[in-house]
């Protein structure tokens, strides 16, 4: 039986690739559509309608707003198993607004961009489930809109209610410089607005009547800034201040700062992070203020899975890398020297297929927390030009273009191609299990969001709740 599935495999793929080209350009319009909008997280009603819209299109049954998220959707074709499941991202980053040129240049100065590709992200994995439901299949599929990835954590709340359960692979992607399967981790993060609230006076003439929420927030930056040197190393910890006061002349009654800690161990980060929340206590004790904090998000490492990452490899080297015309080549070179540091990857390694490997990337994502609950692997696909970077308007100006179409493009043959293999060879999903259990051994995940937290809606919003 086994051995006719294999047999059958080649013809299949190509198939369901065809099928993925067959959508590819009206998937690729709404990209961009997702790419124009830029809506940053829980704020993505448009983006998250438009593919919804497709997954109607198309014959999925689709339930919204799930989780107590209004962006959020699962979209479900099939019945049986195997159950595979696909999850789609979409929100933007605030400040990366750029037009799909080699030079900085927003597109509406100040506004959010998709730094992240996410505009990519979720159009691909919405494209792999059309091409899937097309070719047919025994089992069940499910596209998990998933919104807020970017310090959200939309995703923990959906694991909270449950609806990852009865999934036997999650088989997740996301845009990079290079092409890969990965058994690399991601680093657990917590995220918080620490506030202060002082009493306000009139700076020149009763200064000493006031009590500075401002100097709070400066205390508590520099007691952050003194800790750095006595945490492991390998800790990644930043912080912006999003109110500092109203006027030179009035003592700041209220400040605030958002900070976020990483590490890849979450034992490690509860250590660190109880010490940031020392920091903020004493800050508020040495200026006479009071602080409060409110938790964000809060996400694990990723937990890799050897069986999945082996599929994606098998299934990438079959597709293919990407392949730039002379004039994507040409705009890659101009982003390419905008870089403050020369670029690790030569121009041309957008072909190639990297090899699988472990580590941790210095990011973090709330797709971990599925990693902890069901069995799941993160494919990497080049959609920006090797060497840029997320979070920047060079990864933003590849995303709207067609060398972020043509990542995605890739992305949703092998998502595809992947869960074809698992439904045609249910047995596949024995070492998939084996290995979400031997790299678990044991561990019971707990989410470090407290269980009657609601999920942030305003998170992006600088103004006082």
């Amino acid at each position: 039986m086994r051995l006719a599935v294999l047999l059958i495999a080649p013809l299949l793929h190509a198939e369901v690739a065809v099928r993925v080209d067959a959508h590819a350009g009206r998937l690729g319009e709404v990209s961009r559509q997702i790419w124009e909008l830029a809506e940053v997280g829980y704020k993505e009603t448009k983006s998250s309608a438009l593919l919804q819209a497709e997954l109607k299109s198309a014959g999925f049954r689709v339930q919204a707003g799930v989780a107590g998220i209004p962006t959020s959707f699962v979209a479900t074709y099939g019945e049986g198993k195997p159950v595979i499941g696909l999850m789609a991202e979409y929100d933007a980053l605030p400040g990366l607004s750029q037009s799909d040129v080699p030079q900085r240049s927003p597109r509406v100065q100040g506004a959010p961009g998709h730094g992240c590709g996410h505009n990519l992200l979720g159009a691909a994995s919405v494209l792999a489930a059309i091409a899937l439901k097309e070719e047919g299949f025994s089992g069940t599929l499910k596209v998990f809109g998933t919104p807020a990835e970017e310090g959200g954590s939309a995703k923990v709340y959906m694991v909270r209610e449950g609806l990852f359960q009865g999934i036997e692979a999650m088989l997740a992607w996301h845009p990079a410089d290079a092409n890969g399967g990965s058994l690399k981790t991601m680093m657990a993060n917590i995220g918080a607005r620490f506030r202060f609230r002082g009493a306000p006076s009139h700076a020149a003439l009763a200064p000493e009547q006031g009590r500075s929420a401002l100097d709070a927030v400066m205390l508590f930056g520099h007691a952050v800034d003194l800790m750095r040197e006595h945490v492991p190393s390998d800790t990644r910890i930043h912080y912006i201040v999003t109110q500092g006061g109203s006027a030179v002349n009035i003592v700041p009654e209220f400040a605030e700062v958002s900070i976020t800690a990483r590490h890849a161990s979450m034992k490690v980060l509860d250590g660190v992070w109880k010490r940031i929340e020392k920091a903020a206590e004493g800050a508020a004790l040495a200026t006479e203020t009071k602080a409060e904090q409110q938790l964000i998000g809060g996400v694990y490492n990723m937990l890799p899975n050897d069986a999945l990452a082996a599929m994606y490899d098998r299934n990438l080297r079959k597709t293919g890398g990407i392949h730039y015309s002379a004039e994507e080549r040409g705009f890659a070179e101009k982003l390419r020297k905008t870089l403050f540091t020369d670029p690790e990857l030569p121009l041309g390694s957008e072909a190639e297929i990297q090899k699988i490997q472990e580590g941790t990337i210095a990011a973090s994502t709330d797709a971990s927390d599925v990693s902890w609950v069901v069995p799941t692997s993160q494919l990497d696909v080049a959609t920006w030009a090797p060497g840029i970077s997320p979070h920047t308007w060079q990864s933003t100006a590849c995303a709207g273009m067609s060398i972020g179409r043509k990542g995605m493009v890739l992305a949703a043959k092998v998502l595809a191609m992947t869960a074809m293999d698992i439904y045609q060879d249910p047995q596949s999903l024995t070492a998939i299990r084996e290995a979400f259990d031997k790299r678990r051994a044991g561990f019971s995940y707990q989410s470090r969001i407290p269980a009657g937290a609601k999920p942030p809606l305003n998170y992006r919003d600088a103004k006082l709740p």
